[in-house]
């Protein structure tokens, strides 16, 4: 026991001991500088710069993004990229459900209707469900547009048994109303005005009037939305200031079949409605003379 207390203290004089650190030139051994240190101050020394470099890391780690790369320390970026990721899957469910509102919305216009097959309806019994419903005023008036569908569809299939011939006047067609309302300006051939407006609410389907062939659908300054149509019998027609259009050029359209929406657009328009002209052997005719919109 005695011995180890010699060999501390002698340990412990040894670090106190003067030590002279004497710089001299290689060359003339002149002395440069001389300087008095210790173990223990070289130790001190030492350990102080150890301490300000944990230090230093230290700071580096928690005060900047380096945290990120080092385990354990990505947590929070973690957090963020899985919230990240809820957020883009919300974004994708919303756009989903979004296109399939506009996917059924342009059929319902264009009359791509899905009907159940026979093996469906006999499999499901529709009758009680039908009989518990309570009618509304708002499944009548779809009731109503239904028919009116269905009528326009039998005068479509009239229109292409009447066209049939292509050498057949004005007068022997059947043109189905592009829309229905009231006239807001009549064809005028002298004012170059060459079509008839008719007035009608907003996003109201605009139909084709005969069988045919689009070989316009574009958008102008003056006219905005546009489309025309190449029928039989020499027979051209336009619809303009439309707010969308629902085909393109080269389409085969059906007489009745949903075309476009009424709108606003182009400069010489300055309400909703609906500027429709009808051209016949490369002349402008009045459209009212052959089509009922009222």
């Amino acid at each position: 026991m005695a011995d180890e207390n010699k060999a501390d203290k002698r340990w412990g004089e040894n670090l106190r001991h003067t030590y002279r650190l004497v710089i001299m030139n290689n060359e003339t051994f002149e002395e440069v500088g001389s300087y008095k240190l210790t173990l223990l101050n070289v130790y001190i020394l030492f350990s102080s710069i150890a301490v300000l470099v944990a230090l230093l890391v230290a700071a580096i780690i928690v005060l900047t993004p380096m945290k990120r790369y080092i385990p354990g320390f990505g947590d929070g970026r973690h957090n963020e990229i899985m919230q990240l990721n809820e957020e883009i899957d919300e974004m994708k469910a919303e756009l989903d459900a979004h296109k399939a509102y506009t996917d059924n919305f342009r059929k319902i216009l264009v009359g791509e209707v899905a009907f159940l097959s026979e093996e469906e309806v006999e499999g499901n019994d529709f009758s009680d469900s039908l009989l518990e419903v309570e009618r509304i005023k708002e499944d009548e008036i779809l009731r109503k547009e239904i028919e009116l569908e269905e009528q326009i569809q039998e005068k479509a299939l009239l229109s292409r048994t009447a066209n049939f011939k292509s050498n057949q006047s004005l007068e022997k067609l059947y043109f189905v109303p592009p829309i229905t309302g009231m006239v807001g300006s009549e064809f005028d051939q002298v004012k170059k005005h060459f079509g008839i407006d008719i007035l009608a609410p907003k996003n109201t389907p605009v139909k084709a009037v005969l069988d045919g062939y689009v070989f316009m659908s574009d958008w102008t300054l003056e006219t905005g939305y546009t489309l025309g149509i190449q029928h039989d019998n020499n027979v051209v027609s336009f619809y303009k200031h439309n707010s969308a259009l629902l085909k393109k050029i080269g389409e085969f359209v059906s007489a009745g079949e949903a075309l476009a929406i009424i709108g606003n657009s182009g400069t010489l328009s300055n309400g909703p409605h609906l500027h429709f002209e009808l051209w016949h052997n490369g002349k402008p005719v009045d459209p009212a003379s052959y089509v009922i919109f009222e």
